[in-house]
């Protein structure tokens, strides 16, 4: 990572550090991201440094969206650029993914500490390795992706970890604190809105088959803290695009569904595809295979985030790379931190008995 390059010519990458120059110039200013108040010519140098012609014609606008309002906008959400903003310009983009991937490995360690049997350090083990390994490839296509691995990892063992726990308090902070990592993650990526799609069908789920307090608190507080992690993305939306709900995304990115599902045979030869497939093998043993109830709410979440978002983006007349990684990642940390924090349990248990 240190030899890498902030200039590669990718147009999306100087787009991302505009928005973080915008907001190490401007502070909290740094939300309006019209191109036509551009004062310093920050965008025009980074363009000017990768031969890229016409930088500021309509036509030629790169990674900007005209709005009916006149305004040339970053078609982006602003998280990305903020976490770039962190580190001193020049050196931001190395700084972010090293960053990004010690908190990694930070996860994994506690993966593996959590376990107990010879089986589940192993996996846990191996499984970190391999995380480590996608913060490169094919973390490095996109910069969104590598916050947004964090996240998922974050949320993986937050979402174990609720189902461990038997006060009522702490089920709904962990509720809570899923419901804000989950909402964050949609300031990196527009398309980490459909991540939240298995928890609200679980919480619903557990209030309707329930019916208790409990269970509605823990869907509400889930909801409340999701809008406030999103929060940033509907000021910028506010601001940029008129409205909160309005989006500043043009083109390809915001076509209808086909419903051909002609780009699955590209989703599935690619490695983001075999992770997806391998966490629906996994989510079917642990229903199927270990017939442990403790581990089936966590089956039902991923199941469900799975349907959706591979419905999505199988439908999606657009193929990256990266597009299937936050769903593949989130699916996968969060059945290895339910295998090893069961396989703690069950240690625990047979040392007391």
């Amino acid at each position: 990572m240190s030899r890498w390059s902030e200039r590669r010519g990718v147009s999306d990458d100087l787009c991302y550090l505009r928005q973080a120059h915008l907001f190490q110039m401007h502070g909290l200013q740094g939300f309006r991201t019209d191109l036509l108040a551009e004062t310093d010519g920050y965008l025009r140098r980074l363009l000017a440094e990768v031969g890229h012609p016409e930088w500021d014609t309509p036509v030629e606008s790169v990674c900007h969206v005209n709005m009916v309002s006149g305004q040339r906008v970053l078609q982006y959400p602003v998280g990305v650029g903020a976490v770039l903003a962190l580190f001193g310009e020049g050196h931001q983009v190395v700084a972010m993914y090293a960053t990004m991937t010690l908190l990694i490995l930070l996860m994994s360690f506690a993966a593996i500490a959590l376990a107990r049997s010879r089986a589940a350090i192993v996996a846990a083990t191996a499984f970190g390795a391999l995380a480590l390994y996608f913060m490169i490839n094919p973390a490095k296509a996109s910069y969104s992706i590598a916050p947004t691995m964090v996240l998922a990892a974050a949320t993986g063992f937050l979402t174990a970890k609720l189902f461990t726990l038997r006060e009522a308090r702490s089920q709904w902070l962990v509720a809570a604190l899923i419901g804000l990592l989950l909402g964050l993650s949609v300031n990196f990526r527009i398309p980490n809105l459909l991540l939240c799609a298995g928890y609200g069908g679980f919480f619903l789920i557990a209030f309707i088959v329930r019916r208790s307090l409990v269970t509605f608190l823990q869907g509400a507080l889930f909801g409340v803290a999701y809008v406030v992690g999103l929060a940033p993305t509907l000021i910028g939306n506010a601001i940029n695009a008129g409205s909160p709900l309005a989006t500043t995304y043009g083109g390809q990115d915001v076509s209808p569904p086909d419903f051909t599902f002609s780009i699955t045979g590209a989703y599935l030869r690619d490695l983001q595809g075999i992770l997806s497939v391998a966490a629906i093998v996994w989510v079917i043993a642990v229903v199927v295979k270990h017939r442990r109830p403790a581990l089936w709410p966590v089956a039902l979440i991923v199941a469900i985030n799975l349907a959706v978002n591979l419905g999505y983006f199988l439908s999606h007349p657009v193929f990256t790379q990266y597009y299937l990684m936050p769903l593949a990642m989130l699916s996968l940390w969060t059945l290895l931190f339910a295998y090893v924090l069961d396989d703690r349990d069950r240690a625990d248990a047979a040392a007391l008995s």
